[in-house]
């Protein structure tokens, strides 16, 4: 790897701590991509080595939230556990399946997380901050949304904190601090699972984790300075376009153009609906609450 290349693959990991950092996720969704199409991994070591450094980074990321008391340790513990379970047994399975298949089903989960960003999330209120918490539903929730993870290396922030939004009746900051702890443990177990058939380079691995970290302490010094509704509409739209240039990437070389023609269609009409139609369906599907 060239010099000029190592530093753009440093610099690019202090976006995806930056992400971790102001939103809560987006780690993987950013680091992949970063690996594969820059660093110039295979699928597989680019999908392992985003779970150690997401991992190490939410570790991190997750001390300030325990001090401020942001970080529900049952909850989280319970999830967590589920999805280290799911994390491991996705990443045992995900060393065996071709990387093109890794890549698009890593494609699909960035276009769902980006719609699932568009849509918001919604705070459970007071009413519902101190129910019962339903342990069942927490652990077959946790053990699929850890599978997600271990097999393509996604699905972090964005899925495990309206869940525990959701399930545990938490606020949307305790929502987040705690998903710091459960993306950290089912980082570690899919990052483990990948191990018997991956080679690491460990010391690329570790410079970007060390940047991703540094990146993660800027980004929750600023997470109070930005709008983050704003921030994170602009990410998802963001993230959507990853989405779709990974999976036209990924298509035959003979329907890559039509299909990316289709796409910019399609995007240029869903523009124009938001933008221009009073009673676009879009628009009140982004904005429903």
């Amino acid at each position: 790897m060239s010099t000029m290349t190592l530093t753009l693959v440093l610099v690019l990991a202090l976006l995806v701590g930056l992400s971790l950092g102001l939103l809560g996720g987006g780690g993987s969704i950013l680091t992949v991509p970063l690996l594969v199409y820059v660093a110039g991994m295979d699928a597989k070591e680019a999908i392992a080595t985003s779970l150690f450094v997401v991992g190490v980074t939410s570790a991190v990321g997750m001390i300030n939230h325990a001090r401020g008391g942001r970080v529900r340790w049952r909850t989280g513990v319970l999830f967590g556990a589920a999805g280290m379970a799911g994390a491991y047994t996705g990443g045992l399975v995900g060393g065996h399946i071709p990387d093109a298949v890794l890549l698009v089903a890593f494609a699909v989960m960035m276009i769902v997380t980006a719609a699932a960003m568009l849509r918001g999330r919604r705070d459970p209120g007071s009413d519902r901050a101190h129910r019962q918490l339903p342990v069942g539903r927490v652990l077959l929730d946790g053990a699929a949304v850890g599978l997600a993870t271990g097999l393509v290396g996604a699905g972090g922030g964005f899925l495990v904190v309206p869940a525990l939004a959701l399930l545990g009746g938490l606020s949307m900051p305790v929502a987040i601090g705690t998903s710091l702890l459960v993306i950290a443990m089912k980082s570690a177990a899919g990052f483990a699972g990948y191990l018997s058939s991956v080679q690491i380079d460990w010391g690329l691995t570790l410079a970007v984790t060390g940047f991703a970290v540094v990146g993660s302490l800027a980004g929750a010094r600023l997470a109070g300075r930005v709008p983050a509704d704003v921030l994170s509409r602009l990410f998802a739209w963001f993230v959507l376009a990853m989405g779709t240039f990974v999976l036209v990437q990924q298509a035959p070389a003979h329907i890559a153009v039509p299909v990316l023609a289709a796409l910019a269609a399609l995007g240029a009409g869903a523009g124009v609906c938001y933008g221009l139609v009073a009673r676009c369906p879009l628009r009140r599907a982004v904005h429903r609450t």
